[in-house]
């Protein structure tokens, strides 16, 4: 079966749509983190960066779920969130050329523009999940979601070093206007995804009820609840994305460029596992070897916390990324296999939820306590926060602790 003539080459449309929303949504990141850091010289303004985007984002993603689910079109929702972020990236270039705000209110205008970033994202992974469901046939599951772990590996890699080199040696504007143009471009991807989609049900649930069901539905699997829960606190924790400005600017003094590796090495260490993944899968001891991944992915954070060697840096977040993909895996195949067709956007909102508080509040957190105490002791801290999680999690979940099999795990 050749996944990607399916539909005319709507999965083809889908992996286009992904890589290059990720390459904006990167490529954007890594030039906000500089650019604010560059105004404020303020470890807690980074932080804040995290929090902006957390709130609308929280705010949004169950209602999101609920309208994949029961309104309008997911290709409606996929394109209008390409284009939301292309408002964004549009705004973003013109405060860089000078054209709208000031030095005294660009802050104000970076974090407007990145609180509509969190609403936008809240629609993007009900949307993915719901077409990538009705694209493929569920024998191609398990192939294609190695497909577009890649896809989304190698944008992760690419985006954030594409925008370190632009702000480095051309400028802001030029990263926000590349930016721009993927976000067009994605947006003209999915909408030009030909497939018949279901019509929303006549009789959908009122919209608390349907989020409930959502909800309900991942608190009542204890593997699915702990397997999620283990990353949400884990890389809110451990998540040292945050401090990589300052780290890049003051104590690694590697520039714009170096940011833009420094970020690009957690996806290069994923990208290097899913590979290995797909050579050696996950057959045995998966709730072990889970949490062990889960501490080296702490122990990891603390080395690039006390390191001042960029490519020991460079290194310690290669195997952060490469720890936190077997999470991922584990993850994605437990969601793809146990949600019923009829849920999925409202589960996959949860899901997208627990990852958002892991990044956007893991953000938050770093900056607030590296404003407190610095960011050696911020980065350190967490990594040994996370150790802890990971030991707790193995008392507190015994069920997660003796998995063997994976296939037992969804069945």
């Amino acid at each position: 079966m050749n996944i990607f003539t399916l539909h005319k080459h709507a999965f083809l449309k889908l992996l286009i749509f992904r890589v290059l929303m990720v390459l904006a949504y990167q490529m954007m990141a890594v030039a906000v983190g500089w650019h604010i850091y560059e105004i404020t010289h303020d470890t807690l303004a980074l932080g804040l960066i995290g929090l902006a985007e957390a709130i609308p984002y929280f705010a949004c993603a169950l209602f999101a779920g609920h309208a994949v689910d029961h309104f309008c079109s997911r290709r409606f929702f996929g394109a209008l969130s390409a284009l939301t972020l292309a408002v964004n990236t549009f705004t973003l270039t013109m405060l860089a050329m000078g054209k709208i705000g000031s030095s005294e209110n660009a802050h104000l205008w970076i974090y407007g523009s990145i609180m509509l970033t969190g609403i936008e994202r809240a629609f993007i992974a009900p949307s993915y999940s719901t077409l990538f469901a009705l694209i493929l046939p569920r024998e191609a599951y398990n192939r294609a979601s190695g497909i577009s772990s890649s896809v989304f590996q190698a944008g992760l890699i690419i985006g954030p070093a594409i925008g370190g080199l632009l702000v480095g040696y051309a400028s802001k504007t030029a990263a926000y206007g590349l930016a721009t143009v993927f976000c067009l471009g994605a947006a003209i991807a999915m909408w030009s995804i030909k497939i018949k989609e279901p019509s929303p049900a006549s009789d959908s649930p009122p919209i608390f009820t349907s989020i409930g069901q959502g909800l309900r539905f991942v608190y009542s699997n204890q593997i699915v609840f702990s397997a999620l829960s283990l990353d949400m606190f884990a890389v809110l924790l451990g998540g040292a994305v945050a401090l990589l400005p300052i780290y890049a600017r003051d104590i690694l003094h590697v520039g714009p460029a170096g940011l833009g590796l420094l970020r690009s090495a957690p996806a290069a260490g994923a990208l290097l596992m899913s590979l290995a993944l797909t050579r050696w899968p996950l057959e045995r001891h998966v709730g072990p070897r889970l949490l062990m991944a889960v501490a080296v992915f702490g122990l990891a954070t603390v080395v690039f916390g006390m390191s001042s060697h960029f490519w020991l840096s460079v290194l310690a977040l290669a195997v952060t990324g490469a720890a936190d993909n077997i999470s991922v895996v584990v993850r994605i195949t437990v969601m793809q296999l146990e949600t019923p067709d009829e849920m999925r956007g409202r589960v996959a909102a949860v899901n997208s939820i627990f990852i958002g508080a892991s990044n956007q509040l893991g953000e938050f957190e770093s900056g607030t306590v590296a404003a407190w105490a610095g960011p050696e002791f911020s980065a350190i801290s967490g990594g040994l926060g996370t150790v802890l999680v990971a030991a707790l999690w193995w008392r507190l979940f015994p069920g997660l602790a003796r998995r063997d099999h994976l296939s037992r795990a969804v069945s």
